[in-house]
């Protein structure tokens, strides 16, 4: 059984910082592309990062570069997002991504998101 669990959102002031996991099972975590979304109330899910299977590339919306890391473990089957400076516009459902095509065939798996929610 394939599960995305996410963990670490909160309530945080604006400017602070938040470190979410995403613990994955019931698959082979190190083949897939790992990424990060998010959905703010009224608008559409929008990617946030994402990690290479290996960790040895990255990608980040403009919206989050130099502000968040994202990072796995691949021994732990778990994938990272590291959050600084907090904006107020962060607030939003984060939601952890699995992904992999592989003989033409399309395999995604979602988590069941974490609540952010930068307020002062």
């Amino acid at each position: 059984q394939v599960q995305l669990v996410e963990s670490g959102g909160g309530l945080v002031q604006p400017g602070g910082s938040l470190r979410l996991s995403c613990a994955a099972s019931g698959f082979t975590f190190s083949r897939y592309t790992m990424s990060w979304y998010r959905q703010a109330p009224g608008k559409e899910r929008e990617l946030v990062a994402v990690i290479s299977s290996a960790g040895g590339a990255t990608n980040y919306a403009d919206s989050s570069k130099g502000r968040f890391t994202i990072s796995r473990n691949n021994a732990k089957n778990t994938v990272y997002l590291q959050m600084n400076s907090l904006k107020l516009e962060d607030t939003a459902v984060y939601y952890c991504n699995a992904g992999l095509v592989e003989w033409g065939n399309k395999f995604d798996y979602w988590g069941q998101g974490t609540q952010v929610t930068v307020s002062s």
